[in-house]
């Protein structure tokens, strides 16, 4: 992975806890590495744990961000959350997965929130 790709995910990243925050999410975790992958961020929106997926792109080259979240993207988070879950003993806790896709278009930021994404998809 390139500098530039790693520095455009954690700006990605930044900006999107900032627009959760504004919405009134509190970030528990962020860029939660286990066995199998990441979770980008985790967080609760009032009792609801909420697992999050965030894809920035800085061209519309490849489509939009949140195509990026495939079906086999999906399988490895969901995986990765029941794990999470497990382990801090969340089991009976709401959960739910959102994607938040950022497009820098003529270097401004364009955020959009998806909750409840896999569900959309």
């Amino acid at each position: 992975m390139t500098d530039a790709r790693i520095a455009l995910g954690k700006t990605g990243e930044d900006l999107a806890c900032a627009a959760l925050e504004q919405r009134g999410y509190e970030i528990i975790d962020r860029r939660h590495r286990q066995r199998g992958g990441e979770i980008d961020i985790i967080a609760k929106d009032g009792a609801t744990w909420v697992f999050v997926e965030v894809k920035a792109r800085d061209s519309h080259e490849f489509g939009e961000a949140v195509e990026a979240v495939t079906p086999s993207k999906r399988r490895r988070i969901a995986r990765l959350a029941i794990d999470y879950a497990t382990r801090h003993r969340l089991l009976n806790c709401p959960c739910r997965f959102d994607v938040v896709a950022i497009h820098f278009d003529d270097g401004n930021a364009r955020i959009e929130v998806f909750q409840n994404a896999f569900d959309a998809f």
